[in-house]
């Protein structure tokens, strides 16, 4: 499953590595989006694939982030 942005703001931190399991709810992404911390959960359980974007990117709304399977 694609993880993708819910709002334009900077990529801050990966909170999970390449081969990670994570459980519903698990934080997966810090962003930083109008000067305040967002966190991106996880909708499924499952193991981190991919990262789609790195650590300090800027990010559109709806761009995908990583990749959970």
């Amino acid at each position: 499953m694609e993880i993708k942005s819910r709002v334009p703001g900077k990529v801050v931190r990966f909170e999970k590595k390449i081969g990670d399991t994570v459980a519903v709810k698990d934080i997966l992404v810090t962003m930083e989006a109008m000067k305040m911390k967002q966190l991106v959960p996880c909708p499924i359980a499952g193991v981190v694939k991919e990262y789609k974007v790195a650590e300090g990117d800027r990010v559109s709304a709806g761009q995908v982030l990583l990749v959970v399977e």
